[in-house]
């Protein structure tokens, strides 16, 4: 069920990401980033991976969420034996 549960989480989100950093460096251009009012010395590779594990990251935290609140009182009250 855990295999299950992961892809219900992992696969969505990689899915938005995957638009997102599309969108994203449609507009902008990896090489004139800053970070903390320094130019960033990355490559355009690495700016490209860093920002999608980031973007990644954030929308499965997103689904997990969504995930665990889309859950039955019940089940999530059954590790105590209490049912509704």
């Amino acid at each position: 069920m855990w295999g299950r549960r992961l892809m219900w989480i992992a696969w969505p989100a990689f899915m938005v990401a995957a638009v997102l950093e599309m969108m994203v460096f449609a507009v902008l251009d990896p090489e004139s980033l800053t970070l903390l009012g320094e130019q960033v010395d990355w490559s355009r590779r690495t700016v490209y991976s860093v920002t999608f594990l980031i973007f990644w990251l954030m929308f499965m935290l997103c689904s997990a969420v969504t995930l665990q609140l889309a859950r039955a009182p019940g089940d999530v009250n059954e590790h105590l034996g209490q049912r509704p």
